[in-house]
């Protein structure tokens, strides 16, 4: 049991890595499978199998059903991935992220032919309660890719919300949180400017380290 309990309504700074710190794609199909079990797992309703929705999709079956979460920034490197998320039901992120990480696990498993864990445990979670620590976590996580040196032969495993955020093209990003965000920031410009500011002070303190040395957080205060 986690130390803090998640509670509903608030936001959180959720993330995880590969075990070992090892990459969780192989290839471009691996992340595109991710992807999908973002958008599929992320409802009350019980989901089984992707390709069962997949199947029902193509007969004109009913939408999905209420989120469990709602989905702020995110950020997808080639071995970790970093979260803003904000709960709506009661266990809405635990139950989301379970699915997440223990589908695509065993999806990944049976597709390279390996077994055992994919991830480094459950997920890591932090509660977003002041402002100020806030709005640094929303520019680290919506860019967290530019606080990576990334090798070029996997920049292609790389995904985040900036672009939907600078597109007004939400995909995975919840709308109505986008809409929220892009108010108190002023736009996309202003959010942009933002998070780039941010990214600019985390890189300013640490440099770019790569992917296989330790992710430090940026500070609460």
């Amino acid at each position: 049991m986690r130390k803090q309990p998640i509670v509903t309504g608030e936001y959180y700074h959720i993330y995880n890595r590969g075990v070992d710190k090892r990459d969780i794609f192989g290839d471009k199909k691996d992340l595109d499978r991710f992807i999908e079990s973002i958008i599929y797992f992320n409802q009350i309703e019980t989901v089984t199998s992707i390709e069962n929705v997949r199947k029902s999709n193509q007969i004109g079956a009913k939408p999905l059903s209420e989120p469990q979460v709602a989905i702020v920034v995110y950020s997808i490197n080639p071995n970790h991935f970093h979260f803003v998320l904000k709960q709506l039901v009661d266990g809405g992120i635990s139950d989301f992220m379970k699915k997440l990480q223990g589908g695509y696990t065993s999806f990944f498993n049976i597709k390279h032919s390996r077994t055992g864990s994919l991830f480094q445990g459950t997920f890591k979670s932090h509660h977003l309660g002041s402002d100020n620590y806030f709005d640094k976590i929303l520019g680290y996580v919506n860019k967290n890719y530019q606080v990576h040196t990334i090798p070029k032969n996997k920049i292609h495993f790389v995904l985040a919300s900036d672009q939907e955020y600078e597109n007004n093209n939400f995909k995975i990003v919840s709308k109505k949180e986008a809409k929220n965000f892009l108010e108190i920031f002023n736009g996309n410009k202003g959010f942009k400017k933002h998070c780039d500011e941010m990214i600019y002070m985390i890189r300013k303190e640490r440099g770019k380290p790569n992917l296989l040395q330790d992710d430090n957080l940026p500070d609460r205060g």
